[in-house]
């Protein structure tokens, strides 16, 4: 079979499985935005696209080489500086993603010796991570600390990295980060938290580790995207002034990346002191996530996404494409991303958007994927 052939073949089964994506430019001011992952608005705010432009004036539009050439800039300490206090972390090493982040601190924390448990539910990013870093992983059952104490004292004696999120992007539940961080003590493990959707929306936009109790906490990594609730790009790991060493010198998505770039990294220092000054934004995605999950008359997630389920992947693509043809722009979770395999849209409280507006689009999603249902429901 030639390359042509076996990509055409591989095109065929998506969209017999309804699996099919595409990159389409979707977005234009005339929409009602609950997909992106801007959930604070800042993205827009003058003051982050202020201090995007600040940093490129004065450093030029990329960092130039990787950060262990010549690629760090003084922005990225303002950055990496801005992130520590805002999560009340020791030190923190910025990534060109949050991808990269948890690829980098995984694969270089892992190796000989070692073993990783990822909750089932985790970030494909920490699967990724598990698999590239050739170390024997299992997975464990999402949010049970009972079944983590099992894993673990099975694993007595061995180095063990467990990595989990603080808020999951799919089901929209909060870990119970507390009872995983005492089960991890008790048996020498680490615990590596993806703050991914809990900066800017969990404690008050510091995240649920800080929320918990935990900001600082020995044998605690915390790693973030900078592209979520603050507004920009890139990534970050946060933790002890020895684990910011080892990282420089063994992660290797950051050995051998490019440097954030000076844009993203000035928008997103500004962002971090935003939420770091503005707690009530946090309390705004709260108080839209709460209209929208009643008018869904679904229950309310503890993070910004809400989840509505759906029949099969065709009908929430189909009710994906309906909203956006009444300029609601929705997201739409199928599988093979999802954990459970139950395809989902996905509908996003952001900060800045109007009550008002709120409601009229919860409506919209509600009658569309009512319709929806109905249709797929046999006769």
């Amino acid at each position: 079979m030639s390359w042509d052939d076996w990509l055409a073949e591989r095109a065929a089964l998506r969209r017999q499985r309804g699996t099919e994506r595409s990159d389409r430019v979707l977005r234009d001011d005339a929409m009602v935005d609950l997909a992106s992952n801007d959930y604070l608005g800042l993205s827009h705010d003058p003051r982050v696209i202020a201090a995007a432009i600040d940093a490129t004036d004065r450093f030029g539009a990329s960092a130039g080489a990787s950060r262990l050439v010549t690629g760090t800039l003084p922005v990225h300490r303002e950055l990496e500086s801005s992130l520590r206090s805002l999560t009340d972390q020791p030190a923190a090493l910025a990534f060109s993603s949050g991808y990269a982040a948890n690829l980098g601190v995984v694969t270089a924390l892992a190796g000989r010796g070692a073993h990783i448990v990822l909750d089932e539910h985790a970030h494909a990013s920490l699967h990724d991570a598990a698999r590239m870093s050739r170390t024997p992983y299992k997975l464990v059952g999402h949010n049970d600390p009972a079944a983590l104490d099992a894993r673990l004292r099975a694993l007595d004696g061995v180095r063990v990295l467990v990595a989990v999120e603080s808020i999951y992007s799919v089901l929209g539940d909060a870990a119970p980060l507390t009872d995983l961080y005492d089960v991890c003590r008790r048996h020498g493990a680490l615990l590596v938290v993806d703050e991914a959707h809990g900066i800017g929306v969990a404690g008050d936009g510091r995240g649920l580790v800080h929320a918990s109790g935990l900001a600082g906490a020995p044998g605690l990594v915390v790693t973030a995207t900078l592209s979520k609730s603050l507004g920009a790009q890139g990534g970050v790991v946060l933790g002890t002034d020895r684990l910011r060493d080892h990282l420089v010198n063994a992660a290797r998505t950051f050995i051998f990346d490019t440097g954030l770039a000076p844009a993203a990294a000035g928008a997103a220092t500004t962002a971090a002191n935003i939420v770091a000054s503005s707690p009530h934004l946090a309390a705004a995605v709260h108080e839209r996530a709460a209209v929208i999950a009643a008018r869904c008359r679904i229950a309310p997630s503890a993070g910004a996404v809400q989840s509505l389920p759906m029949p099969s992947p065709s009908t929430a693509v189909q009710a994906r494409d309906a909203l956006r043809a009444q300029g609601v722009l929705v997201g739409c979770f199928r599988p093979p991303s999802v954990p459970d395999g139950i395809s989902r849209l996905r509908i996003t409280a952001r900060a800045d958007l109007a009550l008002s507006d709120a409601v009229d689009a919860a409506d919209r999603i509600r009658a569309v994927s009512e319709a929806a249902t109905h249709e797929e429901l046999p006769a």
